[in-house]
């Protein structure tokens, strides 16, 4: 008896870095997003560059994936974690500067609590440096209330260049 493909489901990935070519980190992640096997980049936010949220060091550069993916949760986030320990993703301490940080925000519907996974991302509404790029993916996620709510946290939305690359 074949096993039937698994169902695909849509999920939502923050992706961030302030260390090592921080801007190049993040557009390179979206690159190794695509390569994922049985996984699709379906849309990708503009470019943030935004101050440290509850972290250290430079500015980091932010944005949020679409991606439609027959992996489970628990294999996107190993894959997720791979991606960054390519990248040389060091966890020294909490809120470390880092060469790139890549959270699963959302796994369609799924509500998860594990000690290992929480779904959705338990502090997505906190952060305007997944807010905005957020709203530029998923707009109807985010209220104007959610972004009111971070309207202190320094961000900045970057032009595209002229290859459509921000």
């Amino acid at each position: 008896m074949a096993l039937l493909p698994r169902q695909s489901v849509t999920a939502y990935v923050a992706l961030g870095a302030n260390l090592g070519g921080a801007r190049q980190q993040v557009l390179q992640a979206f690159d190794a997003l695509a390569l994922l096997p049985s996984t699709q980049l379906t849309c990708r936010s503009q470019l943030y560059r935004t101050a440290p949220h509850e972290a250290q060091g430079p500015d980091f550069f932010n944005a949020v994936a679409c991606i439609d993916t027959r992996l489970t949760a628990p294999d996107l986030l190993d894959a997720l974690q791979a991606i960054e320990n390519q990248a040389g993703r060091l966890r020294p301490y909490l809120h470390a500067p880092r060469t790139l940080d890549l959270d699963l925000l959302f796994y369609g519907e799924a509500q998860v609590f594990s000690p290992r996974l929480t779904l959705p991302h338990p502090r997505w509404r906190d952060r305007a440096f997944v807010l905005f790029p957020l709203a530029d993916v998923w707009p109807e996620r985010v209220k104007p209330d959610d972004l009111m709510r971070v309207a202190g946290q320094g961000i900045e939305r970057l032009p595209e260049d002229a290859s459509g690359v921000a």
